[in-house]
């Protein structure tokens, strides 16, 4: 993968369609951490949840998927982060009502905790997080 990929799948992840059905995003986070626990529980609940739907799902995650953008032997960590941060941030920003969360351990550094997690206190149409009043559910971050 070269750079002009990465041109290619950051103006995906910027553009490419993020929408989603009201409470129905799953998010999860691995950034950082030594297992993909929380991406393997998030999977299978989308799966036993129909009309669910993870950033994999929507068009745009899923030709960064197509395209390579989970892992790279030539792209640092940091580059693939920045595109899927770009294109979790959009989706984040479409989303409505429940959030469902796999985010046990979240690294500070993660997507989750840097990108997702903002967004969803910042967006007005998101009410909740696992249920949970969403800045409640975000007082386990607090130091």
């Amino acid at each position: 993968m070269n750079k002009e990929t990465w041109a290619t799948g950051l103006k995906i992840a910027q553009t490419w369609d993020v929408s989603s059905k009201e409470n129905s995003i799953v998010v999860y986070s691995i950034s950082f951490q030594p297992t993909s626990i929380n991406r393997e529980k998030a999977f299978a609940y989308v799966q036993s949840h129909p009309g669910n739907m993870l950033i994999e799902h929507t068009e745009c995650g899923a030709k960064l998927v197509e395209m390579g953008f989970e892992s790279s032997k030539t792209l640092s960590k940091d580059e693939i982060m920045m595109i899927w941060s770009e294109a979790s941030r959009r989706f984040i920003a479409a989303a409505s009502g429940n959030v469902t969360a796999f985010v046990d351990g979240a690294d500070p550094r993660s997507v989750f905790r840097t990108v997702e997690l903002p967004n969803i206190l910042q967006n007005q149409k998101i009410k909740t997080i696992n249920g949970i009043d969403k800045f409640l559910f975000a007082k386990q971050w607090e130091k």
